[in-house]
């Protein structure tokens, strides 16, 4: 997957870059599959904000994704592989023997017409579904369960990808993106293969009406405000914080403050922080 820039026609268009979609499908997506996406805009149920700067963006459907990976033991046919307006990693439409349809997410090597296969004893290759239990360690994975049958959890962004450190006791430990590496169930199932869309990360969105599109609306510094809507406000010109540390608008600690509960029931499951520590 290449980077695609454009000519300099406005000053937008020449710090602007994307992802040379040539490679996906120009079919539109299953029909049976979507299903309404309906926008908040950041509010809850009393239409207050709960969520800073969510509004506006262009309409999108949902794509159901098959994280579960329930049917075993059946091949399925890569139909299709398309872009999803949900998530930032590509989407590919397969085809059981038996007819039924459903979303994956891809792995970086799946072209169409490959078979994928979910089940104990399937073949150590992209896009293929197994427990950890069966999986080699040293393997890179994706799409990584946190409790036996819940669908997958982790790991399931563009150009993401996990790797099977060990196994013992029941639990196999799993270095994630961050760096963390976490203990999971063996029995948890996992995607083997790195994630599509790996450019992701490297796309300047060069315009502000860009971000305006996804749905993402300004932020504003906490220093430029008047000292009624943020701690940070007021003061002649360009003034300090004036407190012990950074704060959000409500008066909390931000900006590198750790807010994990020391009593976190997950705690123990961690073998090592993504700090390191």
């Amino acid at each position: 997957m290449a980077i695609k820039t454009y000519k300099p026609t406005t000053p937008a268009r020449r710090q602007m870059s994307n992802v040379d979609y040539s490679c996906l499908s120009k079919t539109g997506p299953e029909r049976s599959l979507l299903t309404g996406k309906k926008k908040h805009s950041g509010r809850n149920s009393y239409g207050r904000i709960t969520v800073r700067h969510q509004g506006g963006g262009n309409k999108q459907k949902y794509r159901i994704i098959d994280f579960k990976r329930n049917k075993t033991d059946v091949p399925a046919t890569v139909k299709t592989i398309e872009y999803d307006p949900n998530r930032s990693v590509f989407i590919s439409l397969i085809e059981y023997e038996d007819g039924e349809k459903a979303y994956i997410l891809t792995p970086a090597e799946t072209r169409v017409g490959d078979t994928v296969i979910t089940g104990a004893h399937a073949d150590i290759k992209p896009g293929n579904c197994l427990p950890l239990e069966m999986i080699p360690v040293g393997t890179i994975i994706n799409s990584v369960e946190l409790h036996p049958g819940k669908g997958a959890q982790m790991v399931r962004s563009a150009g993401a990808y996990a790797q099977l450190m060990a196994k013992e006791n029941g639990y196999a430990q799993v270095r994630l993106p961050s760096g963390e590496v976490r203990m999971v169930r063996l029995g948890c199932k996992a995607t083997i293969g790195v994630l599509s869309n790996i450019d992701h990360s490297n796309v300047s969105i060069g315009k502000a009406g860009r971000k305006r599109h996804m749905g993402i609306r300004p932020t504003v510094r906490g220093s430029v405000m008047n000292p009624c809507d943020h701690p940070h406000g007021g003061g002649e010109g360009r003034a300090p914080i004036g407190r012990s540390g950074p704060v959000t608008p409500w008066g909390k600690p931000t900006l590198g403050y750790k807010t994990r509960s020391k009593k976190a029931k997950s705690n123990k499951f961690i073998v090592r922080r993504r700090n390191g520590k």
